[in-house]
C-alpha cells in the first residue's frame, strides 16, 4: 500500500510542480512496483493521468483560461489518434510498447534540456502575427494521440509547446488548455483499452486506480503549493535526469524481453505458414485424386 501512496502523490507532485511530465511516470509505477501486467498498466495509466487532469482542469475552467477553439482543433483529432492508437496496441507486443514508451520518456527528457515550457516565448514578429494553420494544429493533434493511446503517457510535454509555437497562445493559457486534452485524449484511449482487454478477459485494478488518482490529485494540489517556492528551471532539469535514468532501466529491462518476444512471434508466423502450405498441398492432392476417380 505504502508503494501505491508514494508513487501516486509523486505522479500528482510531478504534474502540480511542473505542469507535465507526471503522467511518464505512471507506467513504471504500475509494472515494475506493483507488478502489473504491461498492457493493464498502459489502459490503467490513462484512466489515472486522464481523471488527474479532469480535475486539474476545473480551476482553470472556472477562471476561463482555457482557449476552447485550441481545445476543439487539438483534442477532437488527438481523441481519434489516441483510440486508434489504444486499437493499434492489440497487435503490439507489450515490451514493444514499454521500448517505445522508453523513448518517449528519453524525448521529453531531451524536451526538458532543450527548451523549458516556462521559457518558451511567443514571437511578435508580423509573420508570427499570422493566425496559425488549423490543420497543423490537428495533425499534432492527431500525432500526439496515437502515442498516447500506444504507450499510454498523457503526452502534456507535447501539448503545452504545440499549443505555445502553433497555436500562439500565452504559456499560462497553453498550460490550461493542455489539461482538458490530455484529460480526453486519455480517457478515449482508456475506454478503447478497456474494450480490448475485457474481450481477452483481462480485469482492471479498480481499487489501485481510485487509489492514484484521490493521491494524485491531492499531491496536484501540493505540488501547486510548493511550486511558488521552487525554481522550476532546476526543477526540470533535475526531473529530466531522472526520466534519462528511467529510460535507460526500462530499456534494459525491455530490450532483451522484445528480441524474445520478435524471435517468437517470427516462429510462431513461419510455423503457420508452414501449416497453411501443407494444408493447401494436402487439398490440392486430395482433390487431383477426387478427379481421377
Amino acid at each position: 500500500m505504502y508503494i501505491i501512496v508514494i508513487g501516486a502523490l509523486l505522479i500528482g507532485l510531478t504534474l502540480g510542480l511542473m505542469g507535465s511530465g507526471g503522467s511518464i511516470l505512471t507506467v513504471p509505477v504500475l509494472v515494475y512496483l506493483l507488478g502489473h501486467n504491461d498492457k493493464t498498466a498502459i489502459a490503467e495509466s490513462l484512466g489515472i493521468v486522464g481523471t488527474i487532469a479532469l480535475f486539474a482542469a476545473l480551476p482553470y475552467m472556472r477562471s476561463r483560461e482555457v482557449d476552447w477553439r485550441k481545445v476543439l482543433w487539438f483534442g477532437l483529432p488527438g481523441m481519434a489518434g489516441t483510440y486508434g492508437g489504444a486499437w493499434l496496441s492489440q497487435y503490439v507486443a507489450g515490451p514493444v510498447q514499454l521500448t517505445l514508451f522508453a523513448l518517449v520518456m528519453l524525448l521529453a527528457a531531451w524536451m526538458m534540456f532543450r527548451r523549458p515550457t516556462a521559457r518558451i516565448t511567443i514571437d511578435e514578429s508580423p509573420e508570427a502575427a499570422r493566425p496559425p494553420v488549423s490543420w497543423v494544429i490537428a495533425l499534432e493533434g492527431l500525432c500526439v494521440g496515437v502515442v498516447t493511446g500506444l504507450v499510454g503517457v498523457g503526452g502534456g510535454f507535447l501539448v503545452v509547446p504545440a499549443l505555445v509555437l502553433l497555436g500562439k497562445l500565452p504559456v499560462r493559457t497553453a498550460v490550461a488548455t493542455s489539461l482538458p486534452i490530455v484529460a480526453a485524449n486519455s480517457l478515449s484511449g482508456f475506454v478503447k483499452h478497456f474494450a480490448v482487454l475485457s474481450g481477452q478477459h483481462v480485469a482492471i485494478d479498480w481499487t489501485t486506480m481510485g487509489a492514484f488518482v484521490l493521491l494524485g490529485i491531492v499531491g496536484a494540489l501540493v505540488g501547486n503549493l510548493v511550486g511558488l517556492r521552487i525554481n522550476h528551471g532546476s526543477l526540470r532539469r533535475a526531473f529530466a535526469v531522472f526520466l534519462v535514468v528511467m529510460a535507460v532501466f526500462v530499456l534494459a529491462k525491455e530490450g532483451p524481453r522484445v528480441f524474445t518476444t520478435t524471435t517468437t512471434h517470427a516462429a510462431v508466423w513461419n510455423t503457420q505458414t508452414v501449416v497453411r502450405s501443407r494444408d493447401r498441398l494436402q487439398n490440392a492432392c486430395s482433390d487431383g485424386v477426387r478427379e481421377r476417380q
